[in-house]
């Protein structure tokens, strides 16, 4: 799966559990900043990508590097190669 691929799906992800225009969702959009994301919406995501991707649970100390879509998708990107 191409990284351009991962990002689709985590722009159609994260603009459903945000409620926000799909179009809004780009690499550099902040999580917590752009997007209001606390740490319960982080976990939630989390798990609904883990879930989409067919991922290992995420580690805590993971959740606490991701600040932007673009680190989600680099996140997933390693984790598929592995």
């Amino acid at each position: 799966m191409t990284a351009d691929e991962i990002f689709e799906k985590v722009q159609d992800i994260v603009a459903e559990q945000f409620s926000v225009d799909r179009d809004e969702v780009t690499m550099d959009t902040l999580l917590e900043e752009d997007l209001s994301a606390d740490s319960v919406d982080l976990v939630d995501l989390a798990v609904t990508l883990e879930q989409e991707f067919n991922l290992d649970e995420t580690d805590e100390s993971v959740l606490g590097t991701i600040k932007t879509v673009g680190d989600v998708v680099g996140y997933i990107e390693k984790q598929l190669a592995e």
